[in-house]
């Protein structure tokens, strides 16, 4: 209340008003006895709205971390909202951070005043920072305002292409809230899922399945090709997002795959013995004719299905008891009984963290133990109640213990049930002596001892004890109503012993409970049931409504019964509940009185009396609780509340026969395979020898190699070959290929079936398809002679049979460039292994129609790394060199000269520490031992940039210091040309509309407007290759990224001397950065 500004907790010590920051500090000091204390001029958190309107971040720092901390302690800063929306354009970091938190709290409070900073919002969504891009996505999401919902679908659209997954996970937080606000965007939305859930990174994975979970539940079709991915992915996901993907994959597994438990349905059969006797085989002839029934089926789990249930395996050692729920949930909805036991170790393990975190998993225990008590019953002693224990979780011990008793453990049980009667927790005490009565009812061997020891219970001085002692003795003895006729002494004794302690007891339920038993078995105690009758008819008025209900029915079957002794005593008791002041007592008692005591007008029933009130009841039914909480999914609020809670979706029936697998099956595109199944088809084609491909393994060695090149020498030589030998007959080449085509046939179906088999399969089935393919594209080229096609592969220079070591020592840079007609005399050549290198296939994000090409241009500009004066005398510069890397296939080649022009010799140059964003890679440079002087070095290194505009900034240390040094790619040399026909390019120019767009115009000079100074401008600013087009004025360029594989397409409309630009990457950064450098590349002259 103080924090309110009141002062219901102070005295008269001169209480102050609260803190701004709520630490007790006062902002004004104020006599409460003095009239300011009410004054309306007083201004709260004054101090720190001074302190966000100054000029010094220092200050503006200290303010938002009181006020972020007041909002972490639950207090209200909601009118500091103004003052600190202002603060949304600090070019502070950290203030800028604080400031979205605090406006991600109240933005929806405050939505008025939040509108006002849209347009700031929308800005930082352009941030190079990703936590100010993500941070900005936050805070516009959370103004629930329907005017900006278009805007909400546009920045949620840019961030899902966002080149951070922070920004990516974000923009999957953002989705629910805006289908919360405007449910019609949900096929919109549903488009944006579906991007996300294909997003590869671990830390999106889990947000992008909570948005599919709350906007579209129901469109299954959007897992079936992430299923595969999403199981791989689980064991990295964070904890939070495994919770919510194994909570779907539950439901996934449960209408995909069939019931691994079902009845029909039994394991592989062991084999028969080897020698069978001729008698065994007689008998198995006998039952096959005599049994008509059909065979069960033997069930064989879905690869798909294990795949699940094996890598959820390990998430049981977790840390998190969400997770370890999660999988033991998965476990029991959707694994076979033989391997749900597995869970259990686990369970127990979570019994040692905090109360809260025992009474749900002990819940859970409790709904699985009622079905499969095997699965804990090694484990029995966890389950013993301990003192420090509170009463729920000692209640849900108890239940537990009671389900998992069985013959031979219930000695034990019992045993440690009678330390638990002595308890001081009353409500435990009961219900220990409600377990004692289940475990008697369930196992008969110990019904009598449990009857006699809850007899001798009735004299505990405990009234509480008492009394749920005679209700559970009531209970047994009307289970045991069957078997009164061999056992009527015993049970007489029992009823005489709890009717002489009728009045002794005081709690209603357990008075009615005797009362009940006396009128029920009154024909085995003729003579004490009327004196029971007498002694509560006389305290009649004074009884509970529960036990006057019961007086009555006694009296009713005393009458039935022994009439003569009764009647008198019935009436009295029926004229006493006449004028009750309950009305279910004065009704009971009409309806009584006209059956027992019938007048002149008697109704039909009265001579059904006594089979009305004497007949034989059924036995109740002593089972637990939570007998049937399995029909709620485990580890749900609605199973731990017992009812269906808001947003609870039943878990699914599993299908009687599984849908189709091969809606799982990804296609992985293998370019490189497809390659060499082409070479095959072309050698094929013109008579050469064909290989077998061989099937490479992922680190090739140095015989792969030499094979490789010879292959090489043998398609040169075979291109050298006179043109006749291709002309030689039409008819041997249709023949050819028919009898190629019939021998590819019985491979593909071999290949399906072992990808049926085997899920590793898939990528040869995904190379026989591929051979399919490359064979129709080359029949295509052959066919149309007449139309230029470009070469997809440089002629590669022959540098015969040496071994790896010798190639990488023998870089020569001054080597021939596969295409020297786009290189100027003053351009640098690549290096022969890098220049085979490029005609690979590298990587298959693009598809099988794009191939990775040598660079059409190398630039020549050198960029200043470490400046002579800085450096003491050494000096660095750095070029592209536009090669494939021979570190790494995502890094840039980056050619360093060093010269030393200082007077003394430089010792051990090398690279030191590294200072790079996430995502970035250095492979530093050899070291040089010594740099003489007037020396002059070059190194080369690698570094993946990520796709990014950063910097990557490391240390270069000599002997005696250290320089740091930064290294910045132009978006252009982050990309590698890739060959692609124009039908393709036009394909993937449609998929990259829209946001992936960047297009300008520029006015050219009339001497730019020619093919080749076009193509050069272009080269200059990006490493892309020339796309055939058969359009007028238009040229098209095509590459893509060096570290995610994206697409980069140019196309360039000429319209007289004006030029229209269009740039096309799903990397929205790169693109529009891309266009802004080919812009100036066109409009500057030469």
């Amino acid at each position: 209340m103080a924090s309110n500004g009141g002062f219901q907790n102070s005295g008269y010590n001169n209480d102050r008003p609260p803190s701004s920051t709520g630490s007790g500090d006062a902002d004004v000091a104020t006599d409460p006895a003095s009239s300011s204390f009410f004054m309306n001029d007083y201004k709260k958190h004054d101090d720190l709205k001074q302190m966000l309107d100054t000029n010094k971040d220092n200050l503006k720092l200290e303010a938002m971390k009181r006020i972020i901390g007041m909002v972490a302690k639950g207090k209200d800063a909601s009118d500091l909202f103004p003052a600190v929306v202002k603060n949304v354009v600090s070019k502070n970091l950290e203030v800028k951070k604080l400031v979205y938190v605090y406006l991600t709290r109240y933005a929806e409070e405050q939505q008025d005043l939040a509108l006002l900073s849209i347009s700031t919002f929308q800005r930082a969504l352009k941030d190079p920072n990703q936590l100010i891009r993500a941070s900005a996505l936050r805070v516009l999401s959370s103004i629930r305002v329907p005017v900006i919902v278009p805007i909400m679908m546009l920045s949620i659209k840019e961030s899902c292409n966002d080149m951070s997954p922070y920004v990516r996970k974000t923009a999957a937080h953002a989705i629910p809230k805006l289908f919360s606000l405007d449910p019609e965007l949900k096929d919109q939305l549903i488009e944006v899922i579906e991007k996300l859930l294909a997003d590869k990174t671990t830390l999106v994975a889990g947000s992008a399945i909570q948005a599919f979970e709350e906007v579209c539940p129901e469109r299954i079709d959007l897992i079936h090709k992430n299923y595969r991915k999403l199981c791989n992915l689980l064991v990295d996901v964070e904890e939070w997002g495994q919770v919510v993907i194994i909570n779907m994959l539950t439901r996934y597994a449960r209408t995909q795959f069939v019931n691994p438990n079902r009845d029909d349905m039994i394991e592989e059969e062991s084999e028969k013995a080897f020698y069978g006797s001729d008698e065994d085989e007689e008998k198995e002839d006998k039952e096959e004719e005599e049994d008509d029934k059909p065979k069960k089926k033997p069930y064989v789990m879905d690869p798909d299905h294990r795949l699940l249930l094996r890598n959820c395996k390990p998430l049981l050692n977790s840390r998190n008891a969400a997770v370890v729920m999660a999988v033991a949930q998965l476990y029991y909805h959707c694994a076979p009984r033989a391997e749900v036991g597995m869970v259990a170790k686990s369970l127990i393990r979570l019994l040692r963290s905090h109360k809260e975190v025992q009474y749900i998993v002990l819940s859970n225990i409790a709904t699985m133990s009622v079905k499969r008590k095997g699965m804990f019953e090694p484990f029995l002693k966890s389950f013993y109640v301990h003192s420090t224990d509170p009463t729920h979780v000692k209640l849900l011990k108890l239940e537990i213990l009671t389900n998992l008793g069985t013959e031979t453990s219930i000695s034990t049980i019992i045993r440690e049930f009678q330390t638990y009667i002595t308890s001081t927790d009353k409500e435990f005490a009961a219900a220990t002596i409600q377990a004692i009565g289940r475990c008697a009812s369930t196992i008969p061997e110990i019904t009598d001892t449990c009857l006699n020891g809850l007899v001798r219970l009735m004299s505990n001085r405990d009234e509480t004890v008492v009394a749920e002692s005679v209700v559970v003795i009531k209970k047994l003895l009307q289970m045991q109503s069957t078997d009164s006729v061999s056992q009527p002494q015993e049970h007489k004794d029992i009823i005489v012993h709890m009717a002489k302690m009728a009045q002794d007891i005081t709690v209603p339920m357990a008075r009615a409970s005797i009362l009940w038993m006396i009128g029920e078995y009154s024909d085995r105690v003729p003579k004490i049931a009327p004196d029971v009758l007498r002694q509560c008819a006389k305290n009649f008025i004074n009884e509970e409504d529960i036990v006057k209900l019961q007086i009555l029915n006694l009296a009713a079957k005393l009458c039935i019964t022994n009439s003569k002794q009764t009647k008198l005593l019935c009436q009295y008791v029926f004229n006493l509940a006449k004028y009750d002041q309950n009305y279910d007592i004065r009704d009971r008692a009409r309806f009584l009185r006209q059956l027992i005591i019938p007048g002149e007008k008697a109704g039909a029933f009265a001579k059904y009396a006594k089979k009305m009130f004497l007949a034989t009841k059924p036995a109740p039914v002593l089972e637990s609780k939570f007998k049937d909480r399995d029909q709620f999914q485990l580890a749900t609020l609605s199973h731990v509340l017992n009812t269906k809670a808001t947003g609870y979706r039943e878990i699914p029936d599993f299908p009687e026969v599984a849908p189709d697998p091969t809606v799982r099956n990804v296609e992985v595109p293998t370019a490189w395979v497809a390659d060499t199944n082409l070479l095959a088809q072309k050698k094929k084609k013109k008579g050469g020898k064909v290989k077998p491909a061989k099937k490479k393994s992922f680190y090739s060695d140095e015989e792969s190699e030499e094979e490789d090149e010879d292959e090489e020498e043998e398609e040169d030589s075979s291109d050298e070959t006179d043109s006749s030998e291709e002309d030689s007959s039409e008819e041997e080449e249709e023949s050819d290929e028919e009898e190629d085509e019939e021998d590819e046939k019985p491979k593909k179906k071999s290949k399906k079936v072992e990808d049926e088999e085997d899920e590793e399969s898939s990528e040869e089935v995904d190379s026989s398809e591929e051979e399919e393919s490359s064979e129709e594209e080359d029949e295509e080229e052959e066919s149309s002679d007449e139309e230029p096609q470009p070469k997809a592969k440089s002629t590669k220079a022959k540098t015969g049979a040496t071994s790896n070591a010798a190639m990488l020592l023998d870089l020569d840079f001054g080597s021939t460039v596969a295409n020297p007609a786009a290189v100027g005399k003053s351009d640098f050549l690549m290096p022969v292994l890098a220049q085979d290198m490029s005609s690979l296939s590298i990587g298959g994000d693009t598809g099988r129609s794009t191939t990775v090409t040598a660079p059409s241009f190398i630039p020549t500009k050198t960029y200043e790394l470490l400046n002579r004066i800085t450096g003491g005398g050494l000096s660095i510069t750095y070029r592209f060199t536009r090669t494939v890397s021979i570190f790494s296939e995502k890094m840039a080649s980056v050619e360093l000269t060093l010269t030393n022009s200082s007077d003394k010799p430089v010792l051990n140059v090398k690279i030191g520490d590294k200072k790079l964003q996430s995502g970035m890679e250095i492979f530093d440079f050899p070291e040089i031992g010594n740099l003489g002087v007037g020396a002059t070095v070059t190194a080369t290194m690698g570094i993946n940039f990520a796709d990014t505009t950063q910097p990557a900034t490391f240390d270069v240390c000599t002997q005696e210091k250290k320089f740091s040094v930064t290294v910045k790619a132009p978006v252009g040399e982050q990309i590698q040309p890739v060959n692609m026909a124009e039908n393709e390019f036009d394909k993937q120019q449609g998929k990259l509309s829209g946001m992936n767009e960047n297009s300008g115009t520029v006015d050219m000079a009339t001497e730019n407007t020619d093919i080749k100074t076009i193509s050069r401008r272009v080269y200059e600013v990006a490493n892309v290759v020339q796309v055939p087009s058969m359009q007028d004025n238009t040229y098209k360029f095509a590459g893509k990224t060096l570290s995610a594989g994206a697409l980069v397409l140019i196309s360039v409309k000429l319209d007289g001397r004006k030029a229209a630009l269009k740039v096309n990457c799903e990397k929205m950064v790169i693109g529009s950065m891309l266009l802004k450098d080919l812009k100036d590349s066109m409009t500057k002259k030469d």
